[in-house]
């Protein structure tokens, strides 16, 4: 599964970069805003820290027309780019057209089984399940990524399921136990998954054992 970081914080990719442990970054409108910077520095420079690696960049228009002009100005920013576009009727219509010009598209604010098959159907690249968002008014996200899932699988359609609105590890681990393809995480729940308190007692009690019996790495 691949492991996206979801940011457009600069520090946080090269951080996140440097561990080894992210295979792209997604990024939206939001996360860009706060950046206070154009969104075509930002998203370049992303693409230059973290390559190989997909890029997510969404679009803002509402019509087809206008996704598909922005869709073809962003794509031409780095080959890495992703262009996310909405699970609209509108949308679709973008991907559909984008999809069949070799650009990829990551349809975003999926969160049923029947609007997975739509953005499959459509084209697209990636298809992002958000689970917390479902979560946070009591339902269960992780079921329509299982189903979105088991119908890539059960029908071949090419597209990749990719885990959004992730809240905490446990839906990181939720996303590994569904089969996603990838699961976007912000930069907080990243430093998360390499916490364990056994590991920590496991160092602290191996550093005491070496001091005590002096010996050295470098005599």
């Amino acid at each position: 599964m691949k492991l996206f970081l979801d940011t457009a914080n600069i520090e946080e990719i090269k951080t996140a970069w440097s561990w080894g442990a992210i295979d792209g970054v997604t990024t939206n409108p939001s996360l860009v805003a706060k950046e206070g910077r154009p969104f075509k520095d930002v998203v370049r420079e992303i693409c230059e820290i973290v390559n190989p690696g997909d890029i997510s960049a969404e679009v803002v228009s509402l019509d087809a027309e206008g996704m598909i002009r922005e869709a073809h100005e962003v794509a031409s920013w780095h080959p890495n780019i992703v262009v996310k576009i909405p699970m609209t009727k509108e949308g679709m219509k973008a991907v559909r057209v984008l999809s069949q010009e070799g650009i990829r598209c990551n349809v975003t604010l999926v969160f049923s089984l029947s609007q997975a098959f739509l953005a499959a159907k459509a084209g697209a690249y990636y298809i992002s399940n958000f689970v917390g968002r479902v979560d946070d008014i009591s339902g269960e996200g992780m079921n329509a990524v299982r189903d979105t899932v088991n119908m890539i699988q059960e029908y071949g359609f090419k597209s990749q399921v990719l885990v959004a609105s992730v809240r905490h590890p446990m839906h990181v681990v939720e996303a590994l136990r569904a089969g996603a393809h990838a699961c976007t995480v912000p930069f907080k729940v990243l430093e998360q998954l390499y916490q364990h308190p056994l590991t920590d007692i496991g160092i602290q009690r191996f550093l005491a054992d070496w001091e005590k019996s002096g010996a050295k790495i470098f005599e």
